[in-house]
């Protein structure tokens, strides 16, 4: 029997996946934002993305209960709120826009779904923070697609380019 193809992803996952404070990992660490676009270059107002990350010691566990949420409000259940769990997601707004607040993480990456109208399957990347081992191994003009942009202190911006002459590194994980 073969497999049944694969279909497009969403929009319609934007209703009900992304929650309050999805994008709030950890606050008083620093703060990762930028845009999702297009092949054309045009900004994607419907993509959802999502995180993980090891913690500023490098520790990827997070904490138990992490996703326990309220299903109407998307309010924190059954933990405190402040408990670091490596987890995130966040829809893009009508600009194309996200914001991720965090802590900087141990191991110098954070680890990133993209979902969006038009993909048959899901993407995923990095936003790194510094060199890498992994990054030494691409050519220096897609590296610089994987490096987070530090706009000043404790504010980073890392743009998301789907397809095009910018296009982010993908990562095959099969």
């Amino acid at each position: 029997m073969n497999p049944t193809p694969s279909q497009t992803v969403g929009p319609f996952y934007g209703y009900a996946l992304p929650f309050p404070g999805g994008g709030d990992i950890a606050l008083g660490g620093i703060t990762v934002h930028g845009y999702v676009h297009d092949g054309a270059g045009a900004p994607v107002p419907d993509a959802l993305l999502e995180f993980w990350q090891a913690d500023e010691h490098g520790d990827l566990r997070g904490r138990p209960g992490s996703l326990r949420r309220d299903p109407v409000t998307g309010a924190v259940i059954g933990r405190h709120g402040v408990d670091f769990t490596g987890f995130g997601r966040v829809a893009t707004d009508a600009d194309g826009h996200w914001t991720l607040r965090t802590v900087r993480p141990g191991n110098g990456y954070i680890s990133v779904c993209v979902f969006a109208r038009g993909l048959l399957h899901h993407l995923y990347t990095r936003i790194y923070f510094g060199q890498d081992a992994f990054l030494d191994a691409l050519p220096a003009e897609r590296r610089q697609t994987l490096v987070a942009v530090e706009e000043r202190q404790g504010v980073h911006r890392f743009d998301i380019h789907l397809q095009g002459e910018k296009e982010t590194v993908f990562l095959d994980f099969g």
